[in-house]
């Protein structure tokens, strides 16, 4: 049986395909569309699925009647025939029964049952779905217990999201780049102001319930309009990042007082915030946070929701499939020479973040690599670049939770040493590799052999606004506009 799983209509479309035998491919529509963050299908991505035949039955991520009565509530009208999901299916040619998740359920199923955990505590918090905006749950066995809901408008990812957009970036998109501005702001100056104009705490650690003043569905640019400068701004960020841990510090307190299990499954959008994630380690043991926790990950959370199936996921390893052996020894050869190479080979990555398949490296040693490397990508200066790092080695350069996922921040012992992956607070986001036999594995021990240095910048092949590459054109595209060589190795191609 093919069974596939739907993240779509909304934002950031997803497809994951399973048979009998489990997880075959996962990918983020944009990836084939070549359209950043891309709400919709597309029929590349579909007739790349297709390979493992066409599906039995169709799992979508939420409930598409709820959806349309929280729209009607958040005066968004009447928009039951855009969330006829049969319809939105049909026209691409999709015709298997559906059948459909809640949408936290899904991101919760998506965490739990891909954690290696027979039981857990499952804290979820995003921006919305359908009405809920963070839940927790108990995972037992095969079972998930939701054990708390909040509800619209009091939404911690939409207040994210408005302050996002009032430091003038894309909500919905470029959260990130806000947590990066956090570092060169000072957190104290406007804390206060933000925690008392926008936060109604309900408890501190005896209640998880976070009352947002006012409804931020469409932002906040009326925001103290007195505060422009470009220092303002780096102010704002560091004060929304420091209020965010502050509100996720009380959430995982009333889980953890709460909640018979040490073991924390961390899920939805808000999981992506690595500068805070390690808060986690305060209050549970044990700490997963699947690779792609926002929507996009739910394509896997929602089949996982409906069947009560166990997966274990040791790599995201799960997109196109560009075939041939890892470029090792041109890598190295090419960061010897100019100090950053792309590498396009294997299957790409199923999330944000690339992990050595369609990834952008470069020497994390070089006074002006950082620089070089964000003009490359078309990105703010300030924008700081993670290291992937040798397991082994770790321990010796950093200070704090490390992991395989990029999924906290942790401190460089020596900046000075590698200043291209060191942020402006003295920190990176660590990607460790552990002895695999991975294509990144292999060149990160040859670049070691070769440098003595047991690691590289790593980011992802694009450039800011664009989707990673996918597949060979793409490769090309990216090599021949941007003036970088990007190595593939692929069958009959170099």
């Amino acid at each position: 049986m093919i069974t596939w799983g739907i993240s779509a209509n909304s934002h950031d479309a997803a497809l994951a395909v399973f048979s009998d035998d489990g997880l075959e491919f996962a990918s983020h529509s944009e990836r084939f569309s070549g359209i950043k963050n891309d709400a919709h299908l597309n029929f590349k991505l579909i007739d790349y699925a297709s390979q493992w035949g066409e599906p039995d039955e169709i799992i979508w991520y939420e409930r598409p009647f709820r959806k349309t009565l929280r729209q009607i509530r958040a005066g968004q009208g009447w928009n039951y025939r855009e969330n006829n999901i049969k319809h939105y299916l049909k026209g691409y040619g999709i015709n298997a029964p559906i059948k459909y998740t809640g949408h936290h359920h899904s991101h919760a199923a998506a965490g739990y049952y891909t954690s290696t955990f027979t039981d857990a505590t499952v804290v979820c918090i995003d921006s919305i779905g359908e009405f809920e905006t963070l839940t927790v749950w108990e995972g037992k066995g095969d079972n998930l217990k939701q054990i708390y809901s909040q509800g619209y408008p009091h939404s911690i990812g939409l207040w994210y999201s408005a302050m996002t957009q009032r430091v003038g970036l894309k909500p919905n998109e470029d959260e990130y780049i806000l947590m990066g501005m956090a570092a060169y702001g000072n957190p104290k100056r406007l804390f206060m102001n933000i925690l008392n104009d926008f936060i109604d705490k309900e408890g501190i650690g005896y209640n998880p319930r976070i009352k947002i003043k006012h409804n931020l569905h469409r932002g906040c640019r009326w925001w103290r309009p007195d505060l422009t400068t470009e220092q303002d701004m780096f102010d704002i960020a560091a004060a929304t990042q420091a209020v965010y841990e502050y509100i996720l510090k009380n959430t995982l307190l009333w889980a953890s007082r709460n909640c018979p299990s040490k073991n924390l499954v961390l899920m939805g959008g808000c999981a992506l915030n690595c500068s805070a994630n390690s808060i986690a380690y305060d209050y549970f043991d044990n700490v997963w946070i699947m690779p792609n926790p926002g929507d996009a990950g739910s394509a896997i959370g929602c089949v996982l929701a409906h069947k009560k199936l166990e997966m274990k996921m040791d790599h995201a390893y799960l997109g196109y499939n560009i075939e041939g052996e890892y470029p090792v020894e041109e890598t190295i050869s090419e960061l010897k020479k100019t100090g950053i190479v792309g590498v396009a080979n294997g299957r790409a990555e199923f999330g944000p973040r690339a992990f050595g398949n369609r990834s952008l490296l470069a020497d994390p040693r070089g006074t002006d690599i950082k620089r070089r490397v964000n003009d490359i990508k078309q990105r703010q200066q300030f924008r700081p670049f993670a290291p992937v790092c040798l397991a082994e080695h770790a321990a010796d350069l950093f200070d704090g939770r490390v992991g395989p996922y990029m999924q906290y921040t942790s401190r460089v012992r020596d900046p000075h040493l590698y200043p291209a992956i060191t942020h402006a607070d003295g920190t990176a986001r660590v990607q460790t590799v552990q002895r695999d036999g991975s294509g990144i594995r292999r060149l990160l021990e040859a670049w070691y052999a070769a440098t003595g240095c047991p690691m590289l910048l790593n980011t992802s092949l694009n450039i800011k606004g664009k989707p990673m590459v996918n597949d060979l054109t793409d490769a090309q595209e990216f090599a021949t506009m941007y003036n970088v060589k990007v190595f593939t190795k692929a069958k009959n191609d170099n």
